[in-house]
């Protein structure tokens, strides 16, 4: 049976939209010029906390296709999810439906929509996988 991104369940995509979403910004550190393990893991935190996620996404959704905000929703709205202290279930609601969309764009194989898409939420020039 052949693999279809399409019908890859919401946790599996955010678990893999986590791992694109943290690839491109380790990539972006590096190439800022940050070498050393502490201040790369503290400038990290600017993009990958469910509270930065949700910030990029109020500046991303407006931006999205029909389907990509499709996804996005999809990614948003699973009952299972649990936030972590602190975090409001919206926010991390919306950092795990960013997650599924990162997902599912680096299965489908769309490099370039990826690139955009990190540039529109983060307002600096992405670095290509």
């Amino acid at each position: 049976m052949a693999f279809d991104p399409r019908t890859t369940s919401v946790e599996a995509l955010a678990y893999l939209g986590d791992s694109v979403l943290e690839v491109y910004v380790r990539r972006h550190l590096l190439e800022s010029g940050l070498t050393r393990s502490i201040d790369l893991n503290r400038e990290a935190q600017r993009y990958v906390t469910a509270r930065a996620q949700f910030a990029a996404m109020e500046k991303l959704e407006p931006q999205l296709t029909e389907e990509e905000r499709q996804i996005f929703r999809s990614g948003k709205n699973p009952g299972h999810l649990r936030p972590p202290s602190g975090v409001p279930i919206e926010t991390y609601r919306v950092a795990t439906g960013m997650e599924v969309l990162f997902g599912r764009l680096y299965l489908d194989g769309q490099k370039e929509r990826l690139d955009e898409l990190f540039l529109l939420a983060y307002g600096e020039q992405p670095t290509r996988l």
